[in-house]
């Protein structure tokens, strides 16, 4: 059978915080480095961003239809991407317009509320999904959740919300001896399919590929797609996913990794292999069968779980405490107030705060090490909790907390039906519209007729 590869990136920036001292509580409410921001964001988009869009849109344009790729951001790298480094939504755009990319949803934040509360996850994941219409009129039909953190629990969630498909890694302890290379489902509801992330396809190119040490190097397109060519027949789905710095920062524009990226389609083709978009792939491929995922899995570490954000006891406390208030902050009309519980959740936070040896060396930018990360990130989250607090107190009655997320509850459901409702109107009208026009246009048939029937009568005159 012919084997299909499903290309995703996906682009995130993270908002660094500036050092905030314990004294900066009460006096101090901007948490923000702007001139790191600033320098990382250009930088990324110079090395990285740029080149590797422009080689996608080359290659969209060179092959047609013969080329798809995914794609998906955070909307935190979203917005300073807007405001830092337009150019590379410009090129977005550009790319979208060949037709040949399809934009997936993930969380706003790219934070960990899938894991700490339901309602902000649903939130921010509407969030971006409307983003996405609004800047690239696509209707993302497949969610992909920060570093691919999968659960049974969250594949259920994210059915409810409308998606027809995931994104997940292909981790050994979750598959055993199942195979990558098929699209499989939610053990809770069959109707989410869940596309697994080949580790090693995906690995070869984002962190082995300059690594001169490696048994298989220089990797060139060819072999590459020999090794996708000679997979068993039945196994038809190669899942190639990654970050988009992958291209430039992991792997640096000096190895030509980009040369071996555009070699890719034309090569892939002479063998009998085509591209597809997550989207295409579950909709013409069946699942074989549901895969059970009862505690969180993600691409990270050699674990494949969470323990690299909620792995040691600040990182949970962390945790516990920023998620302790997301009721409240959901209450919150403030925008400031809302956009810093988006930048607070990014999931790097809590990953400078990991204690574990990992084989990928981690920047942690101005910490000096985890404890330092945890102190510093407590100051900053004792300050926002007092903000929160002093909009709701804490000692507020649990009997007017609940009334108000009722009434936000009963606003978000009636929002919901109006909608539908809309949507239901919207294609009633269509269809109106279109038997109007097919009862108002003469057939061949009538015509023919009349056209005859005049005839005659001119003859007879």
């Amino acid at each position: 059978m012919a084997k299909t590869i499903c290309l995703y990136f996906e682009i995130h920036q993270i908002i660094h915080l500036k050092r905030y001292r314990f004294f900066d509580i009460g006096r101090d409410h901007y948490y923000y480095d702007d001139f790191e921001n600033e320098r990382s964001i250009n930088d990324i988009a110079e090395r990285s961003y740029v080149p590797a869009l422009k080689t996608l849109i080359d290659m969209a344009k060179e092959h047609g239809k013969n080329f798809k790729v995914a794609l998906s951001i955070s909307g935190v790298g979203f917005e300073q991407l807007e405001i830092h480094a337009p150019q590379v939504i410009d090129l977005l755009q550009e790319l979208n317009n060949t037709g040949c990319v399809e934009f997936l949803c993930e969380p706003y934040s790219h934070g960990l509320a899938s894991l700490g509360n339901e309602e902000s996850f649903k939130d921010e994941c509407m969030r971006m999904k409307a983003k996405i219409e609004e800047v690239f009129g696509q209707t993302p039909q497949i969610f992909r959740n920060s570093s691919l953190i999968y659960s049974d629990d969250i594949g259920a969630q994210v059915a409810d919300m409308g998606f027809k498909g995931m994104l997940t890694e292909g981790a050994k302890h979750i598959l055993g001896w199942k195979s990558p290379h098929f699209i499989y489902n939610c053990a809770l509801n069959p109707d989410l399919k869940l596309l697994m992330r080949d580790y090693k396809f995906s690995d070869d190119i984002c962190l082995r590929f300059n690594n001169a040490a490696w048994e298989e190097y220089p990797l060139f397109a060819e072999t590459y797609t020999d090794w996708i060519a000679n997979l068993p027949e039945d196994e038809e789905v190669i899942n190639i996913f990654m970050e988009l710095c992958a291209l430039g920062i992991y792997q640096p524009l000096s190895s030509r990794i980009l040369d071996f990226l555009r070699a890719i389609p034309k090569c892939a083709q002479e063998r009998g292999i085509s591209f597809a978009t997550p989207s295409e792939l579950c909709k013409n491929h069946k699942s074989v069968g549901a895969i059970n995922v009862p505690y969180p899995i993600s691409w990270v570490d050699e674990e494949r779980d969470t323990s690299c954000w909620l792995g040691n006891q600040m990182q949970r406390e962390a945790f516990n405490k920023l998620y302790s208030i997301a009721e409240r902050v959901r209450i919150c009309t403030d925008k400031r107030i809302k956009q810093d519980f988006d930048y607070l959740q990014a999931s790097n936070n809590f990953r400078f705060m990991t204690t574990k040896n990992t084989s990928i060396g981690m920047n942690r930018g101005i910490y000096d090490g985890p404890y330092d990360a945890f102190t510093n990130y407590m100051n900053i989250l004792g300050d926002f909790i007092n903000r929160i607090n002093a909009l709701y107190p804490v000692d507020m009655d649990n009997e007017e907390l609940n009334s108000l997320l009722t009434i936000i509850k009963n606003q978000d459901e009636e929002i919901d039906a109006m909608n539908r409702k809309i949507d239901k109107l919207q294609k009633e009208l269509e269809n109106y519209t279109q038997k109007s026009k097919s009862e108002s246009k003469p057939t061949k048939k009538t015509t023919d007729k009349s056209a005859k029937t005049s005839t005659k009568k001119t003859a007879k005159k």
